[in-house]
C-alpha cells in the first residue's frame, strides 16, 4: 500500500505517539523531506559539522545538500527528548549514527523499526492505513509548495527527476480531498 498523506495536526498527532527517536527521525524527514532510510545514515559528524549536510541518497545515489535549521541540529546533537543517550552531548556518544540501532550502537536504527512504531502511533491515533514514515515526504511537500508555490522547487527539494512525481507528493492534499 502506498503511503497517504494526512494533514499536519494529524501529523503531530501521530509524532506525539512515537517514541522519542522515532519522533526525531520523523521530524528531520518533514523538516528537509529526505527519506527515512537516508535520516537513519545520518553521522553526528554530519550533522555537527553545519547546517548545511551533504547526503548521498540510498535509493537514487544522487548527492545532495539538505539544511538544517539550529533547533533542528541542537536537538539531534544533544539527544533532547530522545532515549538514545544517556549523556547530553553527542561527544559522549556510544556510535557514529544519530540514530544507532537498539542493539548495536555502531550501526543505524533500521527503518523497519520506525516503520513499526509509526504504524503503531497511526493505529492508535485512528488514522487508517497507508500512514507510514514516507508520510512525511508528502506533508514535506504539500507545505513546501503552499509555501512557495513553485513545484519546481519541490522538484528539487525532494530530489526528483520528474515533475509529474513530485506532484503526486506536492498534491498530495488534494488528491486526497478528491478520493474521498
Amino acid at each position: 500500500m502506498r503511503s497517504k498523506w494526512i494533514g499536519p495536526m494529524d501529523m503531530e498527532l501521530v509524532l506525539r505517539l512515537l517514541m522519542p527517536a522515532n519522533a526525531a527521525a520523523i521530524r528531520v524527514s518533514l523538516a528537509t523531506g529526505i527519506r527515512i532510510g537516508d535520516v537513519l545514515s545520518l553521522t553526528v559528524a554530519q550533522v555537527a559539522a553545519g547546517p548545511n549536510v551533504r547526503i548521498a541518497e540510498q535509493k537514487t545515489g544522487r548527492k545532495r545538500t539538505v539544511r538544517f535549521s539550529p533547533q533542528l541540529r541542537q536537538t539531534l546533537l544533544t539527544a533532547e527528548g530522545t532515549s538514545r543517550w544517556t549523556a547530553t552531548s553527542c561527544a559522549a556518544c556510544p556510535g557514529p549514527y544519530v540514530f544507532p540501532g537498539r542493539v548495536d550502537a555502531t550501526k543505524h536504527r533500521t527503518r523497519q523499526a520506525v516503520w513499526k512504531d509509526v504504524k503503531r502511533a497511526a493505529k492508535a491515533a485512528r488514522l487508517g492505513k497507508g500512514v507510514s514514515p514516507h508520510t512525511a515526504r508528502k506533508v514535506f511537500a504539500v507545505e513546501l509548495l503552499r509555501k512557495y508555490g513553485d513545484i519546481e522547487k519541490v522538484r528539487d527539494a525532494l530530489s526528483h527527476r520528474d515533475v509529474i512525481t513530485t506532484m503526486i507528493y506536492a498534491m498530495a492534499d488534494q488528491l486526497t480531498v478528491a478520493r474521498k
